[in-house]
């Protein structure tokens, strides 16, 4: 592994080459902070299928791109004099040492948990009114829902055993058939939110992502439908040409794989 001298010159190169982009480069010189915020999410969301393929290389090549984003938006926060790199390294420095107290100062916490609840009572004397400030407006609705109960459980807001939250969930799923069965859509979808959202926590109370879990089976469900699409291609047949039986007899083959 590099040395901290090698890893600062690499982060003052980097810089440089920004400097230079930036003077030079006719795209690089056009991007605004707006014009670059969907790129940054894009380079998020590859970060993202990295991680869960655990393919390492992958990995160190997504955060060198989100990495330049950063360095990006922080060259034009220093070409208005608003911030620079300097600023926005000083300010997670501070934020961080203000909260691990139990690092940086004389507090003493027995586990994770009790991290966590600190964490949430420091940003709220930081001046935020709710602890749910936190939980980012745009972000997609199943990553939210996890946000949202993760932040809760922080103050206390939690059940106190995994069989309440299924209960909880058995509740829901009751509410959502009776529903279909009045046949009232806006109030089916409705209930099917509530399923969703119980369901997500006791994901949570099972110490599983549901994020990941649902990219997971995501992934195995194309991988097992393209396997199918081959094997049609194979036959020279269109799927839309074979029968139900004749392609679950290749779903399954895939399964077995």
């Amino acid at each position: 592994m590099n040395s901290r001298q090698q890893k600062l010159d690499a982060f003052g190169r980097l810089l440089d080459i920004m400097d230079d982009l930036r003077e030079k480069c006719p795209w690089d010189k056009k991007q605004t902070l707006q014009t670059l915020r969907h790129l940054t999410i894009e380079e998020t969301y590859e970060l993202g299928d990295a991680i869960l393929d655990n393919d390492l290389q992958e990995i160190k090549k997504e955060l060198g791109d989100l990495l330049l984003h950063i360095v990006f938006y922080a060259k034009i926060g220093s070409e208005t004099n608003d911030f620079d790199i300097a600023d926005v390294c000083n300010e997670i420095c501070e934020k961080l040492i203000y909260r691990h107290p139990h690092i940086y100062g004389d507090v003493t916490v027995a586990d994770e948990d009790e991290v966590k609840q600190n964490w949430e009572k420091l940003k709220l004397k930081e001046g935020k009114k709710s602890v749910l400030e936190g939980v980012p407006k745009s972000l997609p609705a199943l990553v939210k829902a996890s946000r949202i109960q993760d932040k809760v459980k922080g103050v206390g807001f939690d059940w106190e055993e995994p069989h309440q939250v299924w209960d909880k969930v058995e509740e829901e799923i009751q509410e959502f058939q009776e529903e279909i069965k009045n046949g009232d859509q806006d109030k089916i979808e409705s209930e099917f939110g509530d399923v969703l959202f119980s369901m997500i926590n006791y994901a949570r109370f099972l110490k599983i992502n549901p994020e990941d879990a649902l990219e997971r089976t995501n992934k195995k469900f194309i991988k097992r439908f393209q396997y199918l699409e081959n094997k049609a291609n194979e036959l020279g047949k269109q799927l839309s040409e074979m029968t139900l039986a004749e392609m679950d007899v290749f779903w399954n083959e895939a399964k077995r794989l």
